[in-house]
């Protein structure tokens, strides 16, 4: 796959893209064409009046826009979504931001990432009956598609409703566009509710669980192996750590009717001075994964319990978790009229990010979430079709305010 463009946002883009189709009967039917929009790619690909939504993931995936490289996509995102009337649009850096401005009594943020992980050998949009693989197919290309389309699609939602299209969630939070956005353009961010494009099977996966990391050392005093007895061995030290660790058991509160599972975990280790000296330091990182119901303050607390006596204790990371909030009309509407499966998210998203400032999220996606980030993520058509089907459906429809 190759892209190329030339200019500003507001010149003509011109692509190039590498696309395989294997037909049910195995056929390889590869092509590369140039291509002056998306919807000439449309077109090029005799597209039914309805779009076919797993074509339009490939060619998105064709586009490559690993983290701090999405500028073709933002560009080509944005060209198509500046030829609607019916939307307002605004380019902040590598992010795209496309509102309806209908006055309604309600906004809903519809939220995904155009980057993804570095490639693995992976670069190629390749469409195996109906499925696409290809670098970020599964996270989270499937689900701009939806998000793409639906903008397209509901022209007078009964709710007014924010696309954003960011930068970066994949790297640092330093270089994050959601970041940047609510932090530069935060005219253009506000909501009642949001939902995130993430990869969850095409179920609703409510908030999602804090992350921290704390490096916890262990003292000891040095001395020569064939003389240990006149020091003391500060990797030895970790033995009881390890074997409380290895012996948690999470709590598995219920909340909003979605169970989580926090975790604690050991995740690297660190010491030792010569093959001849008793070390005199040695250091456990660990990871805690933290119910939303517990603050970032009380999830210390927890771990430095669990842990125990040691020498020193440092919080390395701290990101918040997010209530389920499903007691929100828009979110419940969602998962009434849809009638998807809710769930628990057990990891972190940027659902936090917007549950910082105030607006409840939740994640809702297509993609097997247990495939993101490998080399052979594909996402499949059904999910991408539900997704948006869903998204357009919840648009429609005044949500329940009782």
């Amino acid at each position: 796959m190759t892209t190329s463009a030339s200019g500003s946002a507001s010149t003509s883009v011109e692509w190039s893209v590498n696309v395989t189709v294997i037909d049910h009967n195995g056929t390889s039917k590869p092509f590369m064409r140039v291509f002056r929009n998306f919807r000439d790619v449309c077109d090029d690909y005799a597209l039914p009046p309805v779009t076919d939504l797993l074509e339009l993931a490939s060619t998105l995936v064709a586009v490559r826009s690993e983290s701090l490289d999405e500028a073709r996509l933002a560009d080509l995102v944005e060209e198509n979504l500046r030829a609607q009337p019916h939307l307002d649009v605004h380019r902040h850096r590598e992010n795209v931001v496309a509102r309806t401005v209908l006055d309604r009594p309600m906004r809903l943020i519809i939220a995904g990432h155009l980057d993804t992980v570095p490639a693995n050998d992976n670069l190629e949009a390749r469409i195996v009956g109906d499925r696409l693989y290809g670098l970020g197919a599964c996270d989270m290309k499937g689900g701009l598609a939806a998000m793409f389309q639906t903008a397209m699609d509901v022209v007078e939602p009964a709710v007014d409703v924010t696309y954003v299209f960011y930068s970066a969630e994949e790297i640092a939070a330093k270089h994050s566009g959601l970041l940047q956005l609510f932090e530069e353009r935060a005219e253009l961010m506000g909501g009642d509710a949001a939902l995130l494009g993430e990869p969850t099977s095409a179920m609703i996966e409510a908030g999602c669980q804090g992350t921290m990391r704390a490096r916890v050392t262990f003292l000891g005093e040095r001395a020569h192996t064939a003389r240990p007895w006149m020091g003391r061995n500060a990797i030895h030290r970790l033995r009881e750590v390890l074997a409380s660790l290895d012996q948690y058991e999470g709590r598995r509160p219920v909340i909003d009717g979605c169970e989580y599972r926090e975790a604690i975990q050991a995740v690297f280790v660190e010491g030792g001075v010569a093959g001849n000296v008793v070390p005199d330091s040695a250091t456990v990182t660990i990871n805690h994964r933290f119910a939303p119901d517990r603050t970032a303050e009380e999830a210390e607390a927890h771990l430095r319990e669990v842990v125990g006596e040691c020498d020193d204790f440092e919080v390395t990371d701290m990101s918040i978790a997010a209530m389920p909030s499903l007691t929100h009309p828009l979110l419940r509407t969602l998962a009434d009229r849809s009638g998807l499966e809710v769930r628990a998210k057990l990891g972190w998203t940027d659902v936090a990010r917007f549950a910082a400032y105030g607006i409840p999220a939740a994640n809702f996606g297509s993609g097997d979430p247990t495939l993101a980030h490998t080399r052979d993520e594909f996402v499949d058509r059904h999910e991408i079709e539900t997704v948006h089907a869903a998204l357009c459906d919840l648009l429609r429809h005044s949500p329940d305010l009782g």
